[in-house]
């Protein structure tokens, strides 16, 4: 007798490719799977999911194909490179999602590889809080290279929950677009604050080694 495969089991098995390793665990309340990703992390699915993440000053954006069914979200930390003038940079950036360019080339380039359409693409943009007070404002910054990243490709944003002092817990639906959003106004932020600041730290690491990305001090 075959044996029957937990919902979650099944699913795995329909993933794209490029995801097929990624964690994720049965909701039996919302009878979903979940995918929970962290900073410098991207998911895209044409199956039924849900896709969970924890924003400060980072940004996610969820993206989808409303007419083919594949959608996904992304989680960056610091917006791109500034080329001179002032103008947001996001091509022949480093290789790391962690910077908005490459996070947000990855997830769209991904949705179009397996059936989307650029004329079809509906965007939703959360997070960018400012959490960290001691510093240069990252969320800011955040907010408006990824705005100015959609304006030049021609995609609007159709939802958007952004800015203020706060994080957020979010979670994004692709087969349908519906996204949840809980702000976390009345927790403490130290360990959020912890994790952003740790996740900076590495990425100062790197790019010491190399890298050619303006970071942004305390």
């Amino acid at each position: 007798m075959a044996a029957v495969l937990r919902p979650s089991h099944r699913l795995k098995h329909l993933r794209i490719a490029e995801f097929s390793q990624m964690g994720s665990y049965w909701d039996p309340i919302q009878n979903i799977e979940v995918v929970r990703i962290l900073a410098g992390e991207y998911y895209a699915t044409h199956c039924d999911e849900m896709i969970t993440t924890v924003l400060g000053s980072c940004v996610s954006a969820c993206i989808r194909d409303t007419v083919a069914g594949i959608g996904g979200m992304n989680h960056f930390m610091l917006p791109a490179e500034t080329r001179p003038g002032g103008i947001p940079g996001y091509r022949g950036l480093s290789s790391d999602t962690a910077y908005g360019g490459y996070a947000m080339e990855r997830l769209i380039n991904c949705i179009l590889k397996y059936g989307g359409r650029h004329e079809n693409l509906e965007v939703k943009v959360f997070g960018g809080g400012r959490i960290m007070g001691g510093m240069t404002d990252i969320g800011l910054q955040n907010i408006e290279f990824v705005r100015a990243y959609l304006h030049t490709e021609n995609l609007a944003v159709v939802a958007e929950d952004v800015g203020d002092n706060f994080p957020r817990r979010m979670a994004y639906f692709p087969a349908t677009g519906k996204v949840w959003v809980k702000k976390l106004r009345n927790i403490r932020n130290e360990t959020i604050i912890k994790q952003e600041t740790a996740y900076l730290g590495e990425i100062r690491q790197q790019t010491a080694k190399g890298g050619d990305i303006e970071l942004f001090g305390d």
